[in-house]
């Protein structure tokens, strides 16, 4: 018989009944604001997750936050992200090639007929807070080869 409670275990060993598919992003703020604020992801029973995420079942929970290696990765890959889309916004004809996230920040090569100059640069950054304040959702999914070439070739990047 299905349960509507599920019991989260927290690092520390801690347990806490919440109701089924509960986020973890919504118990990030039950424990705290500033959690909430901070997280960028959740390992769910040792499997990396977006916070959105519903958890349906007994589940261990880490909430990773901005402050852990893992969580400043994951938001430096995502600020990549943010670069790749304010470029496309003010030059369409851009390719994307690649955007990882590095030691000290995150980059993106693009292919683009002539070098940004330091002006194009300072509309990117100012094109970036815009997308930032629009306070987008983001989530983590993955495609296999096959899928993600034809997704890429229907979006022009191929």
């Amino acid at each position: 018989m299905w349960t509507m409670a599920i019991r989260i275990t927290f690092p520390d060993g801690s347990v806490k009944e919440y109701p089924r598919g509960i986020t973890a992003s919504q118990i990030a703020e039950d424990i705290s604001p500033r959690l909430a604020k901070d997280a960028v992801a959740a390992r769910v029973s040792g499997m990396l997750k977006n916070l959105g995420d519903e958890i349906l079942e007994d589940s261990s929970l880490e909430i990773i936050t901005v402050d852990q290696p893992e969580g400043l990765e994951i938001l430096r890959h995502s600020a990549a992200h943010i670069m790749a889309e304010a470029v496309k916004r003010l030059y369409p004809a851009a390719k994307l090639a690649i955007g990882p996230a590095i030691e000290n920040g995150f980059y993106y090569d693009f292919d683009v007929p002539e070098a940004f100059s330091p002006e194009d640069l300072s509309r990117i950054e100012a094109e970036m807070c815009k997308i930032v304040q629009e306070n987008q959702e983001f989530s983590h999914w993955e495609l296999d080869r096959e899928t993600a070439i034809e997704e890429l070739a229907a979006m022009g990047e191929c």
